[in-house]
């Protein structure tokens, strides 16, 4: 066999295997991650999970809730002077909560207002059987992951009872489900940001969020301004097996665009090569 047709050969082989490796992702995924044990026996609980936007409209202010340091609280008093970010999460997460919280970390750590001083962030528990104990733990983790004086004010972890949460989570739109069997939340990803009066001024979706964005929308809130609609592509968090130690539709749904992407990448890769042995023969046969 010439030089040629072996150069040939070997690059088509990798095309194969590149190919065959993308393709079993999605498989691998759906066999690992897609059983009956997590999503199976709840094919509608998805369904009842979304994000819809009500911008412009204010929440009940007068909702009572238990603060990290068990201290009975109206949500209220963290509005009326400054803007204030709200994120709807519950302690206990084993998987998208974290993410969120830790992404939104990341973004303030980057911007110039901070917390306590320019503007409040209040993540409320969407799991009645939260404590206090666990609120106080998180409080005292992101206020010091975000380093900067007043954070221990500025940034407050509440739980209540299911009542109250349920009439702020439907007041800011944020629908999620309970899965009785792994005694879990199915939600979506993403956080709110409001004004000093209490009116949803902006949504952020997804677990990172864009610095300048996000300044933006706290000055904007700031000045008692509404944002606008935006497109987005839900994160869901559900399903954690504490058995298998496996995540369900989020990795899943993951997998498969990396599956796409190593076959996009792989594709260019050796396109280029052939080409670049085209414009070679010529030189090769002189």
């Amino acid at each position: 066999m010439s030089t040629k047709l072996q150069t040939r050969a070997i690059r088509f082989s990798l095309l194969g295997a590149i190919l065959a490796a993308a393709l079993a992702i999605p498989s691998i995924a759906r066999a690992q991650f897609i059983t009956s044990e997590n999503i199976g026996e709840h094919p509608d609980l998805l369904k009842q999970v979304r994000f819809d936007e009500e911008l412009g409209h204010a929440i009940p202010l007068n909702l009572t809730f238990r603060d990290e340091h068990g201290q009975t609280v109206e949500l209220g008093q963290y509005f009326g002077a400054k803007p204030v970010i709200l994120t709807l999460n519950y302690y206990t997460c084993p998987m998208l909560c974290t993410q969120v919280l830790n992404g939104l970390d990341r973004a303030l750590e980057h911007i110039q207002p901070s917390i306590g001083k320019d503007f409040n962030v209040v993540t409320v528990s969407i799991d009645p059987n939260d404590t206090t104990v666990l609120a106080a733990t998180k409080q005292a983790m992101y206020a010091g992951m975000y380093g900067r004086p007043g954070a221990e004010q500025g940034w407050n972890f509440l739980v209540g009872q299911q009542s109250q949460i349920k009439q702020l989570a439907d007041a800011v739109g944020f629908h999620y489900a309970y899965d009785p069997d792994s005694k879990q939340f199915a939600h979506a990803a993403g956080i709110m940001v409001l004004t000093p009066q209490g009116k949803l001024s902006n949504y952020f979706y997804g677990v990172q969020y864009k610095e300048r964005d996000l300044q933006f929308a706290l000055e904007q809130a700031s000045d008692g301004k509404i944002g606008s609609p935006v497109d987005h592509v839900l994160l869901y968090c559900y399903h954690y097996d504490p058995h298998t130690g496996k995540y369900g539709l989020l990795i899943y749904q993951v997998l498969k665009i990396a599956g796409g992407l190593t076959v996009l990448i792989g594709g260019v890769i050796l396109i280029c090569l052939f080409r670049g042995e085209h414009y070679a023969l010529p030189q090769t046969r002189a």
